[in-house]
This record gives C-alpha cells, structure tokens and sequence, in this order.
C-alpha cells in the first residue's frame, strides 16, 4: 500500500510539474493528448455552454461566456495546488506519515493519517510554517523542504504568468477595437473596402493589411502559446479576435480575387499568416473532430442573395466581381482554404463568424460623419465657385 501510494504520489506531482512547464514555460503547443490543462478545459467548457445555452438574452449569454476565460484560469491554478498537495501528502503517507500531531488526530485509522499528511502538505506548499505538526524522521523533513521550495516556485509562475497574459490579451483587443473604426462593428469584408474608398485609400489599405498580417503573427504565436487566452472575450458583444481575424480573411479574399489595385500583393501575404493562425489555433482545440468539422459543408457564409449584395457593395468601390466569373470562381476556392477551420472554432468557442456584407444601420456614425464632411466640401466648392476676385488697379 505505501509503494502505491508513493506511486500515485509521483504520478501527481510530475503531471503538475510537466503540465505547468507545457502551459507557461514551453513556448510551443504540446503534442500529447493528456495534459492537465487540455483535461480540465474540455471538463469545464462544455457544461459551461450548456449552462450559458439557458440564458434569457444574447446578452446574458454573451456575459456568462466572458467570465469563463479569467475563471478558469483561477480554477487550473487551484487544481494545480490541490493534485500538489494530494501528491506530497501521497509520499507523506507512504512514510508510514512520520508526524506528531499537537490536536492527537493521528487515531491510527488510515483516513486520520492521511489528512493529517494532507494537512501538513497544504501549510508547507503555501509556506505558512505553523508548527503545530512536527515530522519525527529525517526523510519527512527532507520532503517538507523540498515541498516548501516548491511552493515558492509556485507562487513565483503565478505572478509571472498572470502578467504575461493579460499583456497578450491588451494588444490583441487593442487592434481589435481599432478595426471598429475602419470596418464596422461588427467588422466586415465589405464595409473595410468601402471605408477605404477616397483618394490614397489603396495605400491606406495596404498598410492596414500590413498591421494585421504582424496581428495575425502575434495571436499565432501567443494563443497557441497560451490556449486559454482564446476564452477572453472582448469589451464588446459585437467584437472577438475571432470576427476580426475572418473580417481579414474575408477582405484579403476578395482582394485576391479581383486582382485590382496595388494592395493585392499585401493581401496575400496578410492571408497566408492570418490562415496559419487559424488553422494552427483550430488544430490546438482538435476541432476535425467535433460535429462543426463534420458539417462544414453544409455551411455556407456567402449564399446566392448576399453574394448579389456583395457585388452592389463591391460596385460602389469599382471591384468587379459579379461581371467577372473568373473572380467569383477564385472567391469560392480561396474561402475552402479558412472557412471551414474558422466555422469549427467558431461553434467551439461561441463566437460568431462576420457577415460578408452588412445591412446599414440607422445609427451609423460613420455614415453620420461621412455626410457631415460631405456637406462641408459642397459647402467650401459652391462658396469658392460663387467668389469674385478683383484685381488691383
């Protein structure tokens, strides 16, 4: 019994330990299927949407869904500490638990011992050093420093860990509520294009692409560096990180497809990171194997009557694409390379994809302040038209 527990012992404390190294140290995605983290996300997301799925309103749901990412970042914690403090009160009890309790709890029972063990193993992983139980050999002693440093370890990649997280989190959700000025909210294909219809606009464009292809980059190596942040919603209903990066997608899609304009080189490039960070994030979650993997071809972002209101969108901007089969072809094969990974992580994390175009809205501000100046450079031609310049005599 006291090799079994020591066993079972050392099984606890090294998944903590390899877990732990894997989640916050190893700068890669782990290739096994039976860490602690991947366990304990696929326990808890589940009944979580299953919970959120009864929510009266949207927004309600909306809300339940956001408290997940912080929580279960504090709960994994939590779990970390109880399977350490269960593993060293594992080897504490297969020394025979070698310790004088002041309280007399050590009745003889194997249930007394244990959580006198389970005891001393919570008071020196957390380093409270109470003294009220004394270890009587020199290995239980050996064992509660070493428990102690690892405590200390402990305590010291909570503190950096938590940092490093939220920072990630802070400049994703920046570029994230900067596209609500430049392609709507929620933000898409459509709308970015014809925000971008002026003068210089092609420039403009491509430097935003720029911006984004060095966003994609970063979430790729940070989310999959660090699976949970993909949990964390954002400040607003009608944004996530998952919207706006397909927003792009959808954008350098149709860039690529009519081939017009000096930001389709751009566009290619933005596309190509922006697809490996979703192909990458999906193959982090599994999702080939979940349900919306299955059915991905029953889903259709684009059907037939907003594709035809694509097109009167695009026409606005001077892209053909309904008069050019070519490029309404090259659209439907360049959607194949994402939608279907983006569609699966979509269904997996509750987030919902774009549209490719947008109905207008009767509060639009950009419409609004669009009109205003509108107005004004009407205002400034009719009264430049209408002025008299007389010479000197």
């Amino acid at each position: 019994m006291h090799v079994v527990a020591f066993i079972a012992g050392l099984f606890c404390c090294l998944s903590v330990a390899l877990d732990a190294f894997q989640t916050i140290i190893l700068p890669r995605r782990p290739t096994g299927r039976f860490e602690i983290t991947r366990i304990f996300l696929i326990a808890t997301w589940a009944p979580w949407v299953a919970m959120a799925r009864h929510a009266r309103s949207n927004k309600i749901r909306e809300q339940i869904y956001s408290v997940y990412g912080p929580l279960s970042l504090l709960l994994l914690l939590l779990l970390w500490a109880l399977l350490l403090i269960n593993g060293f009160a594992l080897f504490y009890f297969s020394m025979g638990s070698p310790f004088a309790d002041t309280l007399q709890l050590h009745t003889g029972s194997a249930l007394a011992r244990f959580g006198t063990d389970f005891y001393v193993s919570g008071t020196t992983l957390f380093t409270l050093g109470l003294g009220d139980v004394v270890p009587h050999s020199r290995l239980a002693r050996a064992f509660i420093i070493f428990e102690s440093g690892v405590g200390l370890g402990f305590v010291a990649l909570v503190i950096g860990y938590l940092p490093v997280l939220y920072q990630a989190f802070s400049r994703r959700e920046v570029s994230v509520a900067l596209l609500d000025s430049r392609a709507g909210s929620p933000p898409n294909a459509a709308e970015l294009l014809r925000r971008h219809a002026f003068e210089g606009g092609q420039e403009a464009l491509s430097i935003l692409l720029a911006e984004w292809e060095r966003w994609a980059a970063e979430i790729l190596e940070s989310h999959i560096s660090y699976p949970i942040l993909c949990y964390y919603r954002s400040q607003h209903d009608t944004q996530s990180w998952l919207s706006a990066l397909v927003s792009i997608l959808d954008t350098c899609a149709l860039l690529i497809s009519v081939i017009e304009g000096p930001s389709s080189r751009q566009a290619q490039l933005t596309f190509v990171m922006a697809r490996h960070a979703v192909i990458d994030i999906g193959q982090v979650f599994h999702v080939q194997e979940h349900k919306a993997w299955q059915h991905r071809s029953e889903f259709d972002r684009l059907p037939q009557k907003d594709f035809y209101h694509l097109c009167d969108a695009l026409g606005e901007n001077h892209l053909r694409l309904c008069g050019d089969p070519a490029a309404a072809k090259r659209l439907t094969t360049i959607r194949e390379l994402y939608e279907p990974y983006a569609y699966a992580l979509s269904e997996y994390l509750r987030m919902p994809l774009p549209v490719w175009v947008a109905p207008p809205k009767e509060k639009d501000q950009w419409s609004l302040l669009t009109k205003l100046r509108t107005d004004a450079e009407s205002a400034m031609k009719v009264r430049d038209d209408h002025s008299v310049f007389y010479p000197d005599e």
